[in-house]
């Protein structure tokens, strides 16, 4: 039951986030809808989806684990470092600087870098579900962005060193918080256990 929540959850979220790459579609559902009730709608579907999704794969792993395949134990202690460059990515871009002017899209490249090292640490049915699915729309919006003829967003102006400086500094202390607080608390995985 929880695996099939988790991907209902994970077709609802990424229903919403796809079709805002789909530009044509999206600027009439704002005609038609007006901007403030198209992201509100979107925020719900996403919001909604996001429970499932946790719901979901919270119900799964405490009652249907089904394991496929089983990583090495040095495949986690990689995946908690390359947590630490994920979390600065996305933070970097709010923060923009020199390495958002690099990437262009750091916030997907911290996404696909998150969802790729869980997949290298979890081997179980409902982990290669959620995190392959992260990380084939994360792949999936950053070749759409290619092809977009709009800029998207307003533009956030992009800073100098500084801004990364400050990114990395944020991003330190938020790795420490997702894996000493967040991580073992709400997920109910200690980050460096089992």
């Amino acid at each position: 039951m929880g695996l099939l929540v988790m991907i209902l959850g994970l077709a609802l979220f990424f229903a919403a986030h796809v079709f805002t790459t789909k530009r044509g579609a999206r600027a009439q559902a704002i005609a038609r809808l007006g901007e403030g009730t198209y992201k509100i709608l979107y925020s719900v579907v996403s919001l909604a989806g996001l429970a499932l999704i946790v719901w979901g794969f919270a119900h799964y792993r405490a009652t249907g684990w089904i394991d496929v395949w089983y990583p090495p134990k040095a495949m986690k202690h990689l995946t908690v470092a390359l947590m630490l460059p994920a979390v600065i990515l996305v933070v970097a871009s709010y923060l923009r600087g020199r390495i958002y002017a690099t990437l262009k899209h750091p916030m997907l490249a911290g996404i696909k870098l998150w969802a790729f090292a869980h997949l290298l640490a979890n081997g179980d049915v409902g982990s290669i579900i959620l995190f392959g699915s992260f990380l084939a729309w994360g792949v999936y919006d950053r070749i759409s962005l290619k092809h977009r003829k709009d800029a998207g967003a307003p533009p956030i102006p992009v800073g100098g060193i500084t801004n990364d400086l400050i990114a990395i500094a944020v991003g330190i202390v938020a790795y420490l918080a997702l894996a000493f607080a967040f991580h073992p608390v709400v997920i109910g995985v200690p980050v460096m256990g089992g």
